[in-house]
C-alpha cells in the first residue's frame, strides 16, 4: 500500500484548524466571565471576547466559511467594551452560553488546507 504523502500519526496532514486555539480560549474567558456579569471586573471579559471574535472572524474568511462572519461580527459588537450595551439578566447569561457555543463550534468546524510539498521554501 503506497502513498504519495507519508502517513502522520497526529492525523490527517491536510488540514489546519487555524480558529480552535482563538476559539476555546474564548469560551473559557465567556465561562469566567459568567460570574462576572455586572461588575465592573467584566470590561476585561468583554475586550478579551471582542477581540477573540475579530480574530475567529478573520480567521473565517480567510477559510471561506463565509456562514460565520455575520455570527462573529455580532459578538464583536455585542461584546465591544468601547460602547456597551449594559445589558444584564437572564438574557445575557444566555447569550454567554449561546456565544461559548459558536465559539467551539466554529474553531472546530473552521479549517484551512495546508499547503502543498510543492510550496514550501
Amino acid at each position: 500500500m503506497s502513498s504519495s504523502r507519508p502517513a502522520s500519526r497526529y492525523g490527517d496532514p491536510g488540514w489546519r484548524r487555524m480558529a480552535l486555539a482563538p476559539g476555546l480560549i474564548a469560551a473559557v474567558v465567556l465561562f469566567v466571565g459568567i460570574a462576572l456579569i455586572g461588575q465592573d471586573a467584566f470590561v476585561f471579559v468583554s475586550w478579551g471576547v471582542a477581540v477573540l471574535a475579530l480574530i475567529v472572524l478573520v480567521f473565517s474568511i480567510q477559510a471561506r466559511h463565509w456562514w460565520w462572519a455575520p455570527v462573529f461580527a455580532a459578538i464583536a459588537v455585542l461584546w465591544n467594551p468601547v460602547a456597551p450595551f449594559g445589558f444584564d439578566g437572564p438574557l445575557w447569561l444566555g447569550a454567554q452560553y449561546v456565544a461559548i457555543a459558536a465559539f467551539i463550534a466554529a474553531g472546530v468546524l473552521i479549517k484551512v488546507p495546508t499547503p502543498g510539498e510543492g510550496s514550501r521554501r
